[in-house]
């Protein structure tokens, strides 16, 4: 019988968020992929458990999954851990979950810290609906898409970042999507823990005067539906009542259904664009 792979959330800072299912989980299988075996080390030595090793990271993370897949196949269990975490959320565990699936071997992922959500439910903002960025790309181009594409973002974001590139982010953030409400939680779990609720402005204000210590998790406001909705009426009112039927009319409306939508969109009786229009 092929063994599984066991996805294990391991501390993000507090060794007493370290779960007893997982603990028995490393003590009782075959090997242990870690992210960072030196980092790793310190935390099986805390909880006894003499597991053999073995490194999965970013950088052999396709080979290494094929190696682990390919043990587990021949009956061996295998757990997966992160630095800090829980696998698969920003590192590369998602790869050798995907491996696994297709060669039909069970995965189980044992719930237990992860910096996002703890940072959300300290956050003070909307959590009924999130969605998580993780890190934002390091290609100019790609990033400017994703930020893009967060400015209409109606849900709270959640982003990590370290903090050598916390003030890069801010300001691109305040460029991209203006001045929100913003949560930054640092150093989650651990002694020097900090919840600071602000804004995009204030936080770059303040941390272009103050160094940044510590790995952050920014909890970014939501677009309003109000402030969309004020855009949406900003956008029509620059344009005429000729360029706004035309708009309409160039997408397959007929006249009728184009002026009815485009008072609308105006917020005012379809008779003030019927009177308007005759009238020139």
């Amino acid at each position: 019988m092929p063994g599984m792979l066991y996805l294990c959330a391991t501390p993000i800072g507090n060794l007493g968020d370290m779960t007893p299912r997982v603990v028995e989980t490393l003590q009782n299988v075959d090997l242990i992929a870690a992210e960072d075996t030196r980092n790793s080390i310190k935390l099986l030595n805390h909880f006894g458990i003499r597991t053999s090793m073995t490194s999965y990271h970013e950088y052999n993370k396709v080979e290494k999954a094929d190696y682990l897949v390919e043990q587990m196949r021949q009956g061996k269990n295998v757990a997966l851990i992160s630095d800090a975490g829980t696998p698969a959320i920003s590192d590369p565990g998602e790869v050798l979950v995907q491996k696994c699936q297709e060669a039909g071997i069970t995965v189980s992922s044992l719930p237990g810290p992860a910096a996002c959500i703890t940072a959300l439910t300290l956050s003070g903002l909307s959590s009924r609906r999130f969605c998580f960025e993780g890190f934002l790309p390091s290609d100019k181009k790609e990033k400017a898409q994703v930020l893009a594409e967060l400015k209409e973002e109606s849900r709270t974001i959640l982003i990590y970042e370290a903090p050598h590139h916390l003030v890069r982010t801010l300001g691109e953030l305040y460029g991209a999507l203006g001045d929100r409400r913003v949560t930054l939680c640092r150093e989650l779990t651990k002694k020097f823990e900090t919840i600071l609720p602000t804004t995009i402005k204030e936080a770059l204000s303040l941390y272009e005067q103050e160094e940044p210590r510590g790995e952050y998790v920014l909890v970014v406001e939501g677009k309003s539906l109000r402030q969309k909705e004020e855009e949406r009426q900003a956008s029509w009112q620059s344009m005429t009542v000729e360029e706004h039927m035309a708009f309409y009319e160039e997408s397959g409306m007929d006249e009728k259904s184009a002026m009815k939508q485009v008072a609308k969109d105006r917020g005012v009786p379809k008779r003030e664009i019927y009177q308007y229009l005759l009238s020139k």
